[in-house]
């Protein structure tokens, strides 16, 4: 359709003819600063933190600026269908709301807020382990839009298959599995001001509401926190798995499966030959490893070693609609998007976010268009040189 997303540029540009302005920045690549002066300091920096030096956030950025597109002229892309499936799930573009946790020190409103704005766009948002809010409340909020469900792996079985289990029938349609967060990195952000929120009771909706997790306290969190907060944390970090573990996830989740932290073309082809149904390349924004590749670095080998076989999301460093289809062009079925739409969520709640997914994909549904593309799936390497 042509304007599908573009028409939220001329709500902007017709805001003296009745139209509304925007609330704040349509650049994704400045909200971070702005937020900055919204957020508490120590929220900020966990949001905006990065494993040591921040090499790997900042090798993320300067991947895509490595890649350049080159328009094609009167190809008829007037109309133009951005709409793809992944992982089973029908999405107007191949955008999702990336997996992120303990959403309540950026905004009151928290994953309830993020969970209706995309719902409203019928964009899926993957929810936290780590969630402020609970999988049955951030459903209800959600209302008929798509929900997938991201997994920090408790140690406990029993836990683990209650929250999975909790997660379908809450209407989660599929399953990302982060396997690079065992345990947090040296992330000095949060370490010089002492900061990790987990500790005071944040992000924990999702134990806190599980009726396993709760058999497993000699007290009710409302009763005694600390022990609480302690239990879960031991539950969740200082335990990395094997191959072979993969099986407890098939036996507790019918619907597709996704391995999140794939930066190595063989890991890749590991979680094919598991039974995997995709792959998301990401090193978690920068989070966990320090010095670490580029995610969009690997992307193509990590397509072309297993692209037949499952599906490969990308996620790490997208900020623009020319990243998004940088990173289709070279194998990705979809991007996941993080930190741009939290800054949104600080400055404005539900409509922050809407206002950033709605730039997004304006800017995507512009970038496709003015670059000579019709459709998703006409976006291969070919639409691109190396800078």
């Amino acid at each position: 359709m042509a304007g599908q997303f573009a028409g939220y540029q001329n709500e902007i540009y017709l805001q003296g003819y009745g139209g509304t302005a925007p609330p704040f920045t349509t650049d994704a690549t400045r909200l971070e600063a702005a937020a900055a002066e919204l957020m508490g300091p120590e929220a900020y920096s966990y949001v905006a933190g990065a494993a040591g030096s921040g090499a790997t956030a900042s090798a993320n950025r300067a991947a895509f600026d490595r890649w350049r597109l080159v328009p094609r002229m009167l190809t008829d892309a007037t109309e133009r269908d951005l709409s793809s499936t992944v992982l089973g799930t029908p999405l107007p573009a191949p955008v999702l709301l990336a997996p992120v946790g303990v959403q309540s020190i950026v905004h009151a409103d928290a994953e309830r807020a993020t969970a209706r704005a995309a719902a409203a766009l019928g964009l899926p948002v993957v929810l936290s382990t780590a969630s402020s809010t609970s999988i049955e409340d951030v459903a209800e909020a959600s209302g008929d839009g798509p929900r997938w469900f991201q997994l920090y792996w408790p140690n406990d079985p029993d836990v683990c298959g209650s929250i999975l289990s909790r997660a379908r029938e809450a209407g989660y349609t599929a399953l990302v599995v982060t396997l690079d967060t065992w345990t947090l990195a040296w992330r000095p952000s949060d370490l010089d001001s002492g900061y990790l929120p987990f500790l005071q009771g944040e992000g924990m909706a999702v134990p806190f509401s599980d009726p396993v997790f709760r058999s497993r306290l000699d007290k009710a969190p409302e009763d005694d926190l600390p022990s609480a907060v302690l239990r879960w944390i031991s539950m969740i970090t200082g335990t990395d798995r094997g191959w072979d573990a993969l099986a407890f996830l098939r036996e507790h989740w019918d619907g597709p499966i996704a391995l999140k932290g794939i930066q190595h073309p063989d890991d890749a082809r590991r979680a094919a030959d598991a039974g995997m149904d995709g792959v998301v390349v990401s090193n978690h924004g920068g989070r966990q490893v320090d010095g670490a590749v580029a995610s969009l670095d690997v992307l193509p080998e990590i397509v072309a070693a297993v692209g037949d076989r499952l599906e490969v999301l990308f996620d790490s460093g997208v900020r623009t609609g020319a990243d998004v289809v940088k990173a289709l062009a070279l194998g990705a079925r979809a991007v996941l998007l993080g930190r741009p739409w939290v800054y949104g969520l600080a400055h404005g709640g539900e409509d922050g976010v809407r206002h950033v997914l709605r730039s997004l994909l304006a800017d995507l549904d512009l970038t496709m268009g003015l670059s000579g593309h019709r459709r998703i799936t006409e976006l291969t390497p070919a639409v691109l040189r190396r800078a």
